[in-house]
């Protein structure tokens, strides 16, 4: 049997070699060396503290998390919500906490689920894979969190053989980059068309606080967020400057000020036009002027049916035609166009129309069907 000291030894060098406690200052303070000769236990010095600098972990565990979401491969399974189960593990500083015995020297996990569910109500998602990262990145972004396991999983699949749930794992490290475009939360419908857009400038039309210019900025584009509002500039300007995004600047101006004489967007300025829920019927000229041949403009706005239905926008005016949307954009070639309900983050379901239209050019433009992104078709050449 193993002396005491020799015990008080085996217990000393299996915490040296697992480095963590020790070197975070973990274990107390000797007053003195062990004793060989009385076997006594060495007394322990009570006065001591942590360094300031000292990070003690804790991992908040929040189980069974439930909501409603979007998400499947195909388009009846994203038709209607499904509902869906998460596991939170969340390694953060418990130092703060503890001395202060502050909620806010810590990670609120009461606001944790809130964020969670924000995100997992609002997106639409093929993938759970997806869905789990959009919540990841947002959660990494916005609380101070060291590292970060997430286990989100259907609770009822469509798989008549699985009587259990189907889900992934995965863990954040903060090592790993936490500006993923998927943080900023771009429409669908501009994730699966980005795309189609050549490299180079890009113009996003009403952008408010900038969802899909901090997008577009965060896959390479140079972007301009046009706006009215000044103070949504402001915002996108300094999340642009948080996330490093240089290319991406603001123009203020009030498009509707002289209706009868909408201002000019430039003669040929952009490769890339984004409008989404924004319509001013006079402004089209300027938009299909602004565009450089070749360049792809990306709309999507409400329907008149959305009035009908919803009664929103309240007023009609403000929503498009059947087949408005073509006229107002010809002679753009249609690389895509939709109408119908679509996934929306304030009403559950909006109708709208989509567009994906192209300036001609005179040389063939590769381009990609956002229904076929696998395949990709050579658009013949203007006049041929």
């Amino acid at each position: 049997m193993a002396s005491p000291a020799e015990t008080f030894r085996a217990i000393i060098g299996a915490l040296r070699k697992a480095g963590q406690a020790i070197e975070s200052g973990y274990l107390p303070r000797l007053s003195h060396a062990w004793s060989k000769r009385d076997g006594r236990l060495p007394k322990l010095d009570t006065s001591f503290r942590l360094p300031d600098n000292a990070c003690m972990p804790e991992a908040i565990i929040i189980e069974g998390i439930r909501f409603q979401a979007r998400c499947g491969v195909t388009f009846d399974e994203r038709q209607r919500p499904q509902p869906l189960l998460a596991d939170l593990e969340v390694t953060c500083s418990a130092e703060d906490a503890i001395h202060s015995d502050s909620l806010a020297k810590t990670v609120d996990y009461a606001r944790v689920v809130q964020r969670m569910i924000d995100v997992g109500t609002t997106n639409e998602n093929a993938l759970i894979e997806r869905l789990a990262d959009q919540i990841a990145q947002m959660l990494m972004l916005e609380f101070p969190i060291h590292q970060l396991t997430i286990w989100l999983r259907k609770a009822a699949p469509p798989l008549p053989d699985v009587s259990g749930s189907v889900g992934v794992r995965l863990t954040y490290p903060r090592t790993r980059a936490v500006d993923s475009p998927s943080f900023f939360q771009p429409s669908p419908f501009l994730h699966a068309t980005a795309d189609m857009i050549p490299q180079g400038k890009v113009l996003d039309v009403a952008a408010g606080e900038g969802r899909h210019a901090l997008y577009m900025a965060s896959q390479g584009y140079e972007v301009i967020g046009l706006d009215r509002d000044e103070h949504a500039l402001d915002t996108l300007t300094r999340t642009a400057k948080d996330h490093r995004l240089s290319k991406l600047s603001t123009w203020n101006v009030d498009l509707e000020t002289h209706p009868e004489e909408p201002p000019s967007l430039g003669n040929q300025e952009y490769e890339g036009i984004l409008v989404f829920f924004y319509l001013f019927r006079p402004l089209f000229p300027s938009l299909l002027q602004a565009l450089k041949p070749g360049g792809v403009l990306i709309y999507e706005t409400f329907l008149i049916d959305n009035h009908v239905q919803f009664q929103h926008p309240r007023r009609k005016e403000f929503c498009l035609g059947h087949n408005e949307l073509l006229h107002l954009t010809h002679p753009l070639r249609v690389l895509h166009y939709e109408e119908g309900p679509h996934p929306s983050p304030r009403q559950g379901t909006a109708i709208t129309a989509r567009l994906v239209a192209q300036k001609p050019c005179p040389e063939p433009v590769e381009w990609a069907c956002p229904a076929c992104p696998e395949r990709s078709r050579r658009k013949p050449v203007e006049g041929a």
